[in-house]
């Protein structure tokens, strides 16, 4: 009991330090490590085996809407950053720069990419000539640099992987089909993958992605009361079209700039899983992306032990049709210790089997996100297993969505939503009259943004919460990462 005891203090409580308990438990449960370079990660096995899971079932989603992969370079010269004024102006602050090579300065300097945009859009240049050659639906998984002055793991650091889209299209409509399709995968590959519900919007003109028309969102509410941008679909329109000379000659015989959509989600989403499942005892994985999905711990004694090895031998072959499945054998380590380690990593379902359970011809489950357990016969453990596991993903959601319903607040005043500010945590659903210069004020005053505008609401009268102008448009706003 003390060595488990003194394996769960490694961790920071939840409630007490939630910055450093977020820490502590991807260090602890080996997701991600310091680099040598400030800011930049490590990804470990368990954490690359989540992101793969991830990237899987994202791909896919993607895949199924006609988009294809693609890869461009890495680095991108500093002339095409600079031919969209707003693009370079929003990223200028983060760019890392290669200004030589061995011993030579470069004769251009190369941007390392904090976004792909311009090298496609010059490369589309190059391949579309025709109405023909669209749609052009290209993505692609890649690394970006962003050298950013704050970091976090997973969050916010200088290095992260992500997937890009960019598409180009005949006409505005077309691009804002697109922009709002994608939307509409991240919001339910969120939901339903990573069991984290989200408010889709679009963004305000200050918070929109340096370049676009238009930039939609989904955003999450994290278990600390803080909101995650954990996606965006950016509307283009045609300003990367112009300044690459993005053009195609129509059915009319005419020559036409294209209509461009982008849209990306990153590594950080590793951190929404963490900080809206985890709790005091580590991380808590939805089963659909979980790297192990159930983990056999046999409790082993006396005589009985090679005949409850031998069932975890044939249970693990069974188990590993239907889910991913490990068993962990390791007599070094007792049962009680390997719960925890196991917990700690979040595996969702913990199956455990002993002599007295080998007599009985049954197995128990443990489920990670309620503790609840359950003995089930051998026979039909299969389809027990597969229940089980949708029952948790289920569930995760289900706690999580709990959690942005009690913890989302309504304000139609500033001394109200100051005060709920600081008494309380979560998204603040109030009015807002539109004008920028509220929006600023609102963010140097509280350190409160507006995340987005909810899409689908109608329109309903109000007074802006700072100005007191009449607004019929309500907006979430919250403290965000």
């Amino acid at each position: 009991m003390e060595s488990q005891e003194k394996f769960v203090q490694h961790i920071a409580s939840k409630a007490e330090d939630f910055s450093q308990w977020y820490i502590d438990v991807i260090l602890k449960a080996e997701l991600a490590d310091y680099a040598p370079v400030r800011g930049c990660m490590v990804i470990r096995p368990h954490g690359y085996a989540l992101w793969e899971n991830m990237q899987a079932l994202l791909d896919a989603r993607l895949k199924a809407t006609g988009h294809k992969n693609a890869y461009f370079p890495l680095f991108i010269p500093e002339s095409f950053l600079r031919k969209e004024a707003e693009h370079v102006e929003g990223f200028a602050p983060e760019v890392a720069w290669v200004t030589k090579a061995g011993s030579e300065e470069l004769p251009e300097p190369l941007v390392v990419r904090p976004t792909s945009e311009t090298v496609i859009g010059h490369m589309y240049s190059k391949w579309i000539k025709s109405w023909r050659d669209l749609p052009v639906l290209i993505n692609q998984w890649a690394n970006v640099v962003r050298w950013e002055k704050t970091t976090r793991l997973f969050l916010r650091t200088s290095e992260f992987l992500w997937q890009e889209g960019h598409t180009c299209h005949r006409t505005a409509d077309e691009a804002e089909e697109e922009t709002l399709k994608i939307l509409d995968i991240y919001r339910r590959f969120l939901s339903e993958d990573l069991a984290i519900p989200v408010v889709a919007g679009v963004k305000t003109e200050r918070e929109k992605f340096a370049g676009a028309v238009r930039t939609y969102s989904v955003e999450a509410l994290m278990s600390d009361g803080r909101a995650l941008q954990a996606g965006t679909s950016h509307n283009l329109g045609q300003n990367f079209a112009k300044s690459f000379d993005i053009t195609y000659l129509d059915e009319d015989n005419e020559l036409k700039h294209v209509w461009q959509t982008s849209w990306g989600v990153s590594t950080r989403l590793i951190g929404g899983i963490i900080m809206v499942h985890g709790d005091e005892r580590g991380l808590a994985l939805p089963p659909r992306v979980a790297p192990i999905q159930v983990v056999i711990v046999p409790i082993l004694a006396g005589a009985a032990r090679d005949a409850v090895l031998a069932a975890v031998g044939s249970i693990r072959e069974r188990l590993s049709k239907v889910c991913r499945v490990e068993a962990d054998c390791r007599e070094e380590y007792s049962p009680g210790w390997k719960f925890n380690e196991w917990e700690l990593k979040g595996v969702p379902i913990r199956l455990e089997i002993g002599p007295r359970d080998l007599k009985a011809g049954q197995v128990v489950l443990v489920r990670r996100d309620t503790g609840e357990k359950t003995a089930v016969p051998m026979d039909g453990l299969e389809s027990a297993v597969t229940d089980l596991l949708d029952d948790v993903q289920k569930g995760l959601y289900q706690r999580a969505q709990r959690f942005v319903d009690e913890n989302t607040r309504f304000a139609e005043d500033y001394d109200s939503f100051k005060e709920t500010i600081e008494s309380h945590r979560g998204f603040i659903d109030a009015p807002w009259c539109g004008d920028s210069a509220c929006e600023a004020a609102i963010k140097e005053e509280t350190g409160v943004t507006i995340r987005c505008l909810p899409l689908g609401r109608p329109s309903k009268p109000g007074k802006c919460i700072r100005c007191g102008k009449d607004a019929d448009t309500w907006v979430y706003f919250a403290r965000a990462y």
